[in-house]
């Protein structure tokens, strides 16, 4: 990992488990410099992607403060480049629960055959949850996966986190995804479990994800409420 972004990490994490007062200014540059052992220039690095995150902000003359909602957002925005589950990016910050809409084995249509470059006699988990979090409507999710890659799943597993089971129990490494993006229309389950009106927007995300020797696990489909958090995209680019 580069070494702004890694420092950045450090300091969200701090910002996540409360460790800097929010009516109070960060460390400055220098005595972060000197903490991380790197130049100013790396820090500043560091400190713009967290503002671009929206976690911090500067007040000319006094310094760089913590967001009094920086926890909030932290724990319901969703990073594009990162693929580690909804249990563990909310994890420290709130409880996911999951209600069981469908849960299926079946054989694959074309589309998610080709997506998951299997074949169409090669069965598939057909898995439609539910989540909340704290208990309030937060997100739908309708999962393709096939048999043979992640076996054994089960309700129990469904009912907590399949990303936790993939990498805990069957040690298996993630090494990303295709996202596709999009807003649309609230849909019958959107209109009934997440509570959405027929004028209330849905931001949708379609994703293929990849083990780390290139094989597709998961062809998904989820639905979030238009007031549940959003999509975080970070492009930075520096002249040096």
């Amino acid at each position: 990992m580069v070494k702004y972004k890694w420092i950045a990490e450090q300091i969200r994490n701090r910002i996540i488990n409360k460790e800097y007062d929010s009516s109070k200014p960060l460390p400055d540059q220098e005595k972060l410099a000197k903490e991380f052992e790197t130049s100013r220039v790396t820090i500043i690095k560091a400190l713009n992607l967290l503002s671009i995150e929206g976690l911090i902000y500067s007040k000319q003359g006094s310094g760089t403060f913590v967001r009094k909602n920086a926890l909030q957002m932290s724990q319901l925005d969703s990073k594009a480049d990162e693929y580690i589950g909804l249990t563990e990016q909310i994890k420290g910050n709130g409880s996911i629960s999951s209600v069981i809409i469908s849960f299926d084995v079946r054989f694959p249509n074309e589309d998610e055959a080709e997506k998951l470059m299997i074949l169409k006699n090669q069965p598939i988990y057909d898995i439609v949850r539910f989540r909340l979090l704290n208990d309030e409507p937060f997100l739908m999710e309708h999962t393709i996966m096939p048999v043979h890659v992640i076996p054994d799943i089960t309700e129990e597993i469904l009912q907590k986190s399949i990303y936790h089971y993939i990498k805990n129990d069957l040690q298996f490494k993630i090494l990303g995804a295709n996202r596709r993006i999009r807003a649309d229309q609230p849909d019958e389950l959107d209109k009934q479990y997440l509570q959405c009106t027929e004028r209330d927007p849905v931001l949708e995300v379609i994703q293929v994800v990849y083990l780390d020797n290139g094989v597709p696990f998961e062809y998904s489909r989820t639905r979030h409420r238009y007031d549940m958090g959003d999509i975080l995209v970070v492009d930075m680019k520096y002249k040096n």
